[in-house]
């Protein structure tokens, strides 16, 4: 068996694992590089779908040329895409063409996947298919395989490990997930999942390492419900406006947001195309349960008509809006240059029920958005917000569930999957031998 590091694994972002067994190979994830995308977007100022040539010089798109070289390109049977974070998806529009390969992912993430499609204007050939959280895909190759889409929580809902069961054993990919027992939406992770498959013997586990330097257990999403109601009920008695920028995925956070917001009886308006293109997907899967509570504007007429009436009937409204890494183009970062009909005033609030993700670009445009938006006067309430992924303690506690054979760090640089190898030794594992420090276009042969 070949595991083939694609992207991922020097950088936060670009997604891409491509495992080979016997003549056939499966994907998993194919995600885009964000930090160059958004530098390309300030560059441009404009927003819209670029070519797949464009993306690649810019380094925003995992390397999957390199499958060519080692003939596997015609080999791969699958693409299989664990939750719906464009890290994970954004690559498939630009990529999935050149494989003869069915897309498959649980049906939000399919759903979003395809209102990116629709919106770029992007038709592909590749059939989409919806798989069920807990649920079976069969593989079609030389030989069949069945991959499960175990559910696991994240930052954004219906979020799968995948085990692919193969002659050698199965492979567990777990990127991107935290251990939240207590989740605001959807079901917890599947731990019986976990443990029948470690009795059937995993070969391998492709794990999120991000936050593996962190001496933590990732609090839990009701933990951030709870900030977002103290934040809320604090500011509640104020004749001003309230604006909360948080990720446009994060379907449970919204949800709190809105439930807080009706506390108040406050109005809600949702402005910004990814949050219309996110909340609608929630909408066609049946899960999105503030879906009527909430006014949606994406295009420029609704989102100036809505600014208008926010403007006028401040006390009454709450606006939840992009822009909360100080992103080019999102409304918050167009509210802050005064390009928007609604002026901030002194005592307004606006909460970040967000993190900054830490690169360099990120930073300094977070940096820039904070210091416009504090000449209006304005309450910032920062980092009203719990991560999506495990801290050191989850690790240690997914390791000790499955028992895999052999572990791969992946989803950082080489610094943040590094102390996944010290855990890793902590917990008996020989390095080099059973747990490896992989980078991009790199090959474990086991």
């Amino acid at each position: 068996m070949e595991i083939h590091t694609i992207g991922g694994f020097n950088e936060v972002g670009k997604n891409m694992t491509v495992v080979k067994t016997g003549d056939d190979a499966i994907m998993f994830d194919a995600g885009i590089y964000l930090p160059a995308v958004i530098e390309l977007q300030e560059e441009e100022e404009q927003q819209h779908a670029y070519s797949e040539k464009k993306l690649r010089s810019i380094g925003a798109l995992p390397d999957d040329l390199i499958l060519d070289k080692l003939g596997l390109r015609n080999k791969v049977r699958a693409i299989l895409l664990g939750h719906a974070h464009l890290d994970h998806i954004g690559a498939v529009p630009y990529l999935s063409y050149r494989y003869k390969a069915p897309v498959v992912g649980t049906p939000f993430t399919t759903t979003v996947l395809k209102k990116i499609l629709q919106d770029d204007k992007i038709k592909i050939p590749n059939q989409i298919k919806s798989v069920n959280p807990n649920s079976t895909y069969t593989i079609k190759g030389k030989k069949n395989y069945e991959v499960e889409f175990i559910n696991a929580t994240h930052s954004t809902i219906q979020t799968s490990m995948m085990a692919l069961h193969t002659p050698e054993g199965i492979i567990l990919y777990a990127n991107d997930f935290k251990l939240d027992n207590t989740p605001v939406m959807g079901l917890p992770p599947n731990y019986q999942a976990l443990r029948r498959i470690a009795k059937q013997g995993v070969k391998a586990l492709v794990v999120d390492s991000m936050y593996s330097g962190l001496e933590t257990k990732t609090p839990s999403e009701k933990i951030a419900r709870a900030m977002v109601e103290e934040v809320l009920m604090t500011v509640e008695n104020q004749k001003s406006a309230i604006f909360v920028a948080t990720f446009s995925s994060h379907i449970a956070r919204i949800k709190s947001i809105v439930d807080y917001a009706k506390k108040l009886n406050r109005k809600v308006y949702v402005i910004g195309r990814s949050m219309n293109k996110y909340i609608s997907s929630a909408k066609d899967v049946g899960m999105c349960p503030f879906y009527k509570d909430v006014f949606i504007g994406s295009y420029k007429k609704q989102v100036e008509a809505i600014l208008k009436k926010v403007s006028k009937n401040r006390e009454n409204s709450l606006v939840i809006c992009t822009g909360h890494q100080g992103e080019s183009g999102s409304i918050l970062d167009r509210l802050s240059r005064k390009q928007l009909p609604f002026e901030f005033t002194h005592n307004d609030n606006i909460i970040f029920a967000s993190k900054t993700i830490p690169v360099p670009v990120n930073i300094a445009s977070k940096g820039q958005l904070d210091k416009r938006l504090k000449k209006s006067g304005v309450r910032i309430f920062d980092q009203v917000h719990v991560s999506g992924h495990g801290g050191r303690e989850d690790l240690r506690d997914l390791i000790s569930i499955v028992n895999p054979e052999h572990i791969i760090p992946a989803h950082g640089s080489t610094q943040q999957l590094t102390p996944m190898i010290e855990l890793a030794r902590e917990m008996g594992y020989d390095v080099g031998k059973q747990c490896h420090l992989m980078q991009d276009g790199q090959v474990l042969k086991l």
